[in-house]
């Protein structure tokens, strides 16, 4: 039994890793949030979060993603509590998946770079372990799969004498990898090293099998069956990969793994594409299309579409290759704006979720408080508001003191111009020279505003290395100037002085905002506009 757990919360908890190991995830879920709620109603804020992250990993799996995100965030949050690091670890290593499921890759490395910090200062191998795993995962979701060959292999370095399930998830993926990095490397000539990736690849991933199999999980045995497939077609055994996606596709459809089906059909497809038997290649991808399309998977749905639009130009369809190819670009675009759409959800959730840790705080300070003289309770006091509206790092107003004063400036008679500013790559700031010099450049460019704007101008610090800067008596296109020179004070600070080799550049998005309107969508869209024409730079319409 875990210690402090009530007995009905150990027996959930154990229940829902049964199911989750089983594959049974929905099940698994429900069980998981009953376990929730029980820890929840007895103050056992580490079984909470247990619970939570149990059901964090079951939902990631049935492809409800910005639910597994939230369950995450409330676990950090209960084990932030507890100063519990190495849950926190194990945790953010686990939120980096639905991160990158949903497309928001960079966030998925940020929260992977905190769990690593906090495994390095654990000294703790098998965080680690998880860390260098997640980390090569996210880099292949987004092309990056030499570097992420690197993080997994390091990684599997790390994974002897660890459990069956550790072990499955790093051969698998590792394969997995493979079968990108294989033809990339055939692409560019390097045929001794894709050959020998290849051998090692097959060994791994029947070794996946093996365990999968072992562990009598139908999603894992459906998923390294359709990675086995693959490899063993591009080591030229084109029938035994018939065999292997095949049974991934009959496992997955007699468990309901709706995704696995739509890959096992895409990779048939293939399959038949390399068989040269185009016309039935055809048939088999607008199958895994219909498919991927039912269960949502966009980004299956995109992949599918460009190798569709191939082989229609292989049949000699041009025309249903054109329909192809421009559905893909459409649904690229309907991506983008889907992942800022579940960005902004998430970050409302973020923001309620740390409203309601306010406020929770606010009542035991109240508790406190009522015990403690008149001077001291009004000192108490002056202190938490301070907290509450200002960034502990730069000393500006946060996002708090933002939503209590800017609807208060737009509505007023004189224009407001607000402006939205994120440092560009400022991750690779902190993944270079440390998260210490990043916080110092995160003041530096507050002191930079500070001084570079009116005493009747705000300026705040959203959040992670964003600002907001909101302009009185000018409208977007006059703020413009006062935003670009700023900019270029940051871009022309001796940034050096803080550390050899280190420079800084800063991207505005600015928009007019008045009492209907705060403006902040069209900044916040702006400022994407700016990032995408190259940084370091001011969009203003």
């Amino acid at each position: 039994m875990t210690v402090g757990h009530a007995p009905e919360t150990v027996e959930l908890l154990a229940r829902a890793e049964e199911l989750r190991r089983a594959g049974d995830y929905r099940a698994g879920c429900e069980t998981a949030r009953r376990a929730a709620d029980l820890a929840r109603a007895a103050g056992d804020g580490a079984g909470q979060a247990e619970a939570l992250r149990s059901l964090a990993n079951q939902l990631l799996r049935i492809g409800r993603q910005e639910e597994a995100v939230s369950a995450c965030r409330q676990a950090v949050a209960e084990l932030e509590a507890l100063n519990d690091g190495a849950g926190i670890c194990r945790v953010l290593t686990l939120q980096a998946m639905p991160l990158r499921d949903l497309g928001m890759h960079e966030e998925a490395l940020e929260v992977l770079a905190r769990a690593r910090d906090i495994a390095q200062s654990l000294g703790d191998q098998d965080l680690l372990y998880w860390v260098h795993n997640r980390t090569g995962v996210v880099h292949g979701s987004m092309g990056e799969h030499a570097l992420s060959n690197t993080y997994l292999s390091q990684a599997l370095t790390m994974a002897t004498g660890m459990d069956d399930e550790a072990r499955f998830c790093i051969l698998n993926n590792i394969g997995d990898n493979a079968t990108y990095e294989v033809p990339r490397l055939r692409r560019l000539g390097a045929v001794e090293q894709a050959e020998e990736m290849l051998v090692n690849a097959l060994t791994w991933v029947a070794e996946a099998l093996r365990l999968a199999r072992a562990a009598g999980n139908p999603f894992r045995e459906s998923l390294s069956l359709d990675n086995y497939g693959v490899l063993l077609a591009l080591a030229g055994d084109l029938d035994a990969a018939a065999a292997q996606l095949e049974q991934s596709r009959v496992i997955a459809v007699d468990a309901g793994y709706w995704s696995l089906e739509s890959s096992a059909l895409q990779h048939q497809a293939r399959l038949r594409l390399l068989r040269g038997e185009h016309e039935a290649a055809v048939d088999g991808l607008r199958l895994a299309l219909d498919r991927a399309r039912r269960v949502g998977e966009k980004p299956m749905v995109m992949e599918i579409l460009r190798e569709l639009s191939e082989a229609y130009e292989q049949v000699g369809d041009f025309r249903e290759a054109l329909r192809c190819y421009r559905d893909f670009h459409d649904l690229e675009r309907e991506l983008h704006n889907q992942v800022a759409a579940a960005k902004a959800r998430m970050a409302a959730h973020h923001f309620e979720l740390d409203n309601a840790r306010l406020e929770a705080e606010n009542a035991r300070l109240e508790a406190e408080l009522h015990r403690t003289s008149m001077v001291e309770l009004a000192a108490a006091n002056a202190v938490w508001q301070r907290q509450a509206t200002e960034d502990a790092l730069t000393g500006l107003p946060n996002r708090r003191s933002v939503d209590e004063r800017l609807p208060a400036l737009a509505a007023g008679s004189a224009p407001l111009a607000v402006a939205l500013a994120d440092v560009d790559l400022f991750k690779q700031v902190n993944d270079r020279f440390g998260h210490p010099v990043g916080d110092e450049v995160l003041r530096r460019i507050a002191a930079i505003f500070l001084d570079g704007v009116r005493d009747t101008d705000l300026v705040a610090r959203l959040g992670g290395e964003e600002f907001l800067v909101a302009l009185s008596g000018l409208r977007a296109q006059e703020a413009r100037a006062a935003c670009d020179l700023l900019r270029a004070r940051v871009a022309g600070y001796p940034w050096e002085q803080i550390a050899e080799g280190l420079s800084v550049t800063i991207s505005f998005g600015v928009a007019d905002s008045t009492g209907a309107d705060l403006g902040l969508g069209l900044a916040d869209q702006r400022l994407y506009e700016a990032k995408r024409a190259g940084r370091n730079r001011v969009h203003a319409h």
